[in-house]
């Protein structure tokens, strides 16, 4: 994969987020999580600035990334959807409510839409388990989800974001 050269706002935004965690090695996951809101990914470079300005080596900001699903190294969609393939999600049928995401958007997991709109991808367990199946757009939690009630999910995204609460379809 070709190296690419970030550009000096890039790197300051990542020093600023390093910073308000006062450059601490224990607050790896809360930079983690501060440069991908504002990136959206964690791709090799950033997390070498990220490393060089925590003063840890890249191997372990490597390993955190890589352990963690909810990090990502390569570039999400604008609206990323995150199917919950835990044991309860799993049960009630998350594994269906995948298929279906996949077959409407024409996309595999850890694709994006040509158009840069959607993405998917899986979680291990989104902690809502009275919810299965859970389906996350972005923050947006989705539950009780059935491949039926997929279509109308993606449609709200592309009429415009839907309003920011927890959703039952």
């Amino acid at each position: 994969m070709p190296k690419i050269k970030l550009a000096e706002k890039t790197i300051e935004v990542i020093r600023e987020i390093c910073a308000k965690f006062n450059n601490e090695e224990g607050e790896l996951i809360n930079v983690l999580h501060g440069v991908q809101d504002q990136l959206g990914y964690l791709p090799a470079e950033v997390q070498e600035v990220i490393a060089n300005e925590l003063n840890m080596s890249v191997a372990k900001v490597y390993g955190v990334v890589t352990f963690y699903s909810f990090f990502s190294m390569i570039p999400q969609g604008e609206h990323p959807i995150s199917i919950c393939m835990g044991t309860a999600c799993y049960v009630r049928g998350s594994e269906q409510v995948l298929t279906e995401f996949k077959r409407q958007l024409k996309i595999e997991v850890g694709q994006t839409t040509a158009d840069g709109r959607f993405s998917i991808n899986c979680l291990r367990c989104v902690g809502a388990c009275g919810l299965a199946p859970v389906v996350l757009v972005g923050d947006r939690v989705y539950g009780r989800v059935s491949p039926q009630q997929v279509n109308k999910i993606i449609s709200e995204y592309q009429e415009g974001c839907p309003a920011e609460e927890t959703k039952t379809v």
